[in-house]
């Protein structure tokens, strides 16, 4: 008889998931048991730095003492009651919110797709109402390379193929667009274009950029034209960039904007859609709900997530972090593998010239670093923002080591 060797706590987790889960992700071979500030420790007790954040969500760092003491005490006295009734957190929560974003009102939902959504309802619903757009002819305007979320409706208007195909019929409405091409959103709005859905900075198409003045110049547009302007900050925004909000790096005020992710510091799904008196008259009661949205639980991880960003000057480590890491492994620009580093923030990207992004992350993570590819090519670095300079130049000098290699 051959002695069979021993599954590892590794493989035994990862022929369960592969058993009883939908193969809709392709993560890496690394199971997750437990984290604190920057780093993840897997179940066989080794050590990463987290260089993704949860896609931003985790800002605060990993399981952030004040809001973990906010959940618990919230948990032990009220965590759901439906909007059948008022709670008492909700109320602080969207003011505390709303203070923060210059919005005057909010819409609180779970996920960032819910505030997506919200935010298409709310713009079609204002076309009819106050614009007087014929009825089911509105338009919303997006642009290629886009990521709003995971529904049917958000994927209707995705070009990305692995998002989008097998799911159609596509949702009508949308119009799509270049990204960065303020002339090609002039010529696209018509008499029945009711807003404009746009990221600041597209995180998913892999951190890209758009030039100096875009966005002064899509705000005006809009305004010249009557349409609703809506900023996705789910990604950008809570300090990600070095602002609080991405537009903010150029003085721009959006007609709605949705926020998500790190409103909750990772302990809970929260998402809200914020925006302006005129566009959120346009829910009456019945009209828009969530039996989860705003309840007393999320309301009080939220609030606490929002304290520590201010409280910890989140917004300028992030700046200051963020060009000592492009600094830090500014040489890699040099090489002839490598097409661009790019970012804003503690948001960077590098940019190949060959499709290996995946074999890098899985070169980092064998150095300590978990990291996200991004379209076969590209690389992202998102770090928890309370990330120190020492650990910022540990962290480079791993991704200095794997980039140099030109395999």
């Amino acid at each position: 008889m051959t002695d069979s060797k021993p599954q590892s706590m590794t493989e035994a987790c990862l022929e369960e998931i592969s058993t009883y889960s939908a193969n809709n992700y392709a993560p890496l071979d690394i199971v997750i048991s437990r984290a604190e500030g920057i780093y993840m420790y897997d179940v066989e007790g080794n050590k990463y730095f987290d260089m993704l954040s949860a896609y931003s969500a985790v800002n605060q760092g990993h399981q952030h003492p004040k809001i973990v003491k906010a959940l618990i005490n919230q948990v032990n006295t009220l965590a759901l009651t439906s909007r059948a009734y008022h709670n008492d957190k909700m109320g602080p929560f969207l003011k505390k919110l709303c203070g923060i974003s210059k919005m005057t009102k909010a819409l609180p939902m779970n996920s960032g797709a819910e505030a997506v959504e919200t935010a298409i309802k709310a713009m079609r619903k204002w076309g009819y109402e106050s614009k007087g757009i014929a009825t089911d002819k509105a338009e919303i305007i997006v642009c290629e390379d886009n990521f709003h979320g995971r529904t049917s409706t958000i994927v209707s208007f995705s070009t990305d193929p692995d998002a989008r195909d097998g799911y159609g019929p596509a949702s009508p409405g949308f119009k799509i667009i270049p990204y960065n091409d303020p002339a090609a959103l002039e010529a696209a709005i018509n008499e029945n274009t009711c807003g404009f859905l746009v990221e600041p900075i597209q995180g998913e198409a892999g951190v890209k950029l758009p030039s100096e003045g875009y966005l002064k110049a899509v705000r005006e547009i809009c305004s010249k034209h009557n349409v609703l302007l809506c900023f996705d900050e789910i990604q950008t925004g809570l300090a990600r960039t070095g602002k609080m909000f991405c537009h903010l790096h150029e003085g721009v005020t959006p007609d709605i904007m949705t926020v998500g992710k790190a409103l909750s510091g990772g302990l809970y799904p929260i998402s809200a859609m914020l925006s302006n008196d005129d566009v959120m008259k346009v829910f009456t009661p019945g009209s828009h709900g969530s039996t989860f949205g705003g309840n007393p639980l999320a309301a009080a991880i939220g609030s606490a997530a929002l304290d520590v960003i201010v409280d910890e000057n989140l917004c300028e480590k992030a700046t200051t972090l963020g060009a000592l890491f492009k600094k830090e492994i500014a040489e890699l620009a040099d090489l002839a593998h490598i097409k661009e580093i790019r970012g804003k923030g503690l948001l960077i990207a590098i940019e190949m010239n060959s499709k290996s992004a995946k074999a890098r992350c899985k070169a980092l993570a064998k150095k300590g670093i978990l990291a996200k590819d991004t379209h076969e090519t590209t690389v992202r670095f998102a770090p928890p923002l309370i990330i120190t300079e020492e650990q910022i130049k540990e962290a480079a000098a791993i991704v200095l080591e794997v980039f140099k290699n030109s395999e």
